[in-house]
This record gives structure tokens, sequence and C-alpha cells, in this order.
């Protein structure tokens, strides 16, 4: 839910851009920009933790999302006197901090909670107990990604659990040189 409103408000904001981008066929340049734009969204949606990767993109830790947006406004301010271009910015700001500081509501809580419990119903379906951190950092050893996965969204271990060496999950991805397993912890660590 908190994807959908995020991608509502985001399309308010670019639909003035992209009205007048695709009313003129020799400029494409603004739908380039929205076509990044949705293109990061569902990549939010496809993250292990999208609330993470939502908060990202808010934040302006999202490289190629911060230069669409700055483009389509750029675009869409380019005959506004200065002033108001100012006040729509900060009109922006403050709605991608108000979407940071809000809380999910309740049905979302509730989607990541039954997502939890079916990843813990996977796991246990495997033969791995979703509580115990030696399965856990056992997956990491042998690069079995889908457990990783399961894991995180799990919400059973400590992630930064370590072996008896001292060793965590995240230095044993490294060492085994499984970036992808790597990224995936380093992201989803708290």
């Amino acid at each position: 839910m908190k994807l959908i409103r995020a991608a509502v408000v985001l399309a308010l904001i670019t639909s003035s851009a992209t009205a007048n981008a695709v009313t003129d066929e020799e400029d494409w340049t603004a739908f380039g920009h929205v076509l990044t734009l949705v293109h990061q969204m569902v990549r939010i949606g496809a993250h292990p933790n999208p609330d993470a990767a939502m908060a990202d993109l808010l934040a302006g830790r999202n490289h190629q999302a911060n230069q669409a947006i700055a483009s389509l406004f750029a675009g869409a301010t380019a005959e506004m006197p200065p002033q108001y271009r100012d006040r729509m910015a900060a009109i922006g700001r403050d709605i991608a901090s108000l979407a940071m500081k809000h809380p999910a509501p309740a049905a979302v809580e509730s989607f990541s909670a039954d997502r939890s419990l079916q990843a813990r119903k996977d796991l246990t379906a495997m033969g791995l107990r979703y509580h115990d951190e030696r399965d856990f950092l056992d997956a990491v050893k042998r690069n079995d990604e889908i457990a990783v996965q399961l894991f995180i969204q799990g919400r059973g271990v400590n992630l930064d659990a370590k072996t008896w060496t001292g060793r965590s999950a995240l230095e044993i991805a490294r060492d085994n040189g499984n970036n992808r397993i790597a990224d995936l912890l380093a992201r989803s660590r708290p």
C-alpha cells in the first residue's frame, strides 16, 4: 500500500511534465524520466526489504531517481518565476519527508507479518529452523540465496550473528565471493 501511495503521489507530481512531453512528439525526454521512476518503483517492489528501499528513495539515496525527478522538475518549472519554483521545490521536499515520517498503515504491517510467517513456514518445510542462527550461518556458507532471503524475511534470527570463530554472515558471504548475498545482507541489517 505504501508503494502504491508513493507511486500515486509521484504520478501526480509528474503528470504535468509528461502531458507536455507526450503532446510534443519530438520531446520524449520527460517520458524517459517517468519510465526511469516507474522502473525504480518496480525494483522497490521486488526488493527483499521494500520499506527500506522506499525509505532510501525518499531520502534521496537513489541516484537514478534523483536525476529523473530533478530533470522532470526542471522541465515542469522552466517557465515559472523563481520564487514559485522555490516554493514548488519546498512542497516536493515536504511531501517526501511526510512520506518518510509516517509509519506504514496496519494493512501494510499485516502484509509484512504475513510475509514473515510464510517465510518461516518455507524454512521449516526446507528442514531449517527460522530462529536458529546456526542454520542461518550455514545457509550463508553454502551460498543458499533462497534460504538467506527467507531468513531475512522471517525475522527470526540476528543478521549480525557470528560463528564460533567470530565471523559474521556478511563476512562469510564476502569471503565466499558471493556479492549477491553480501549485498542482500548489507541492505537488510538493522
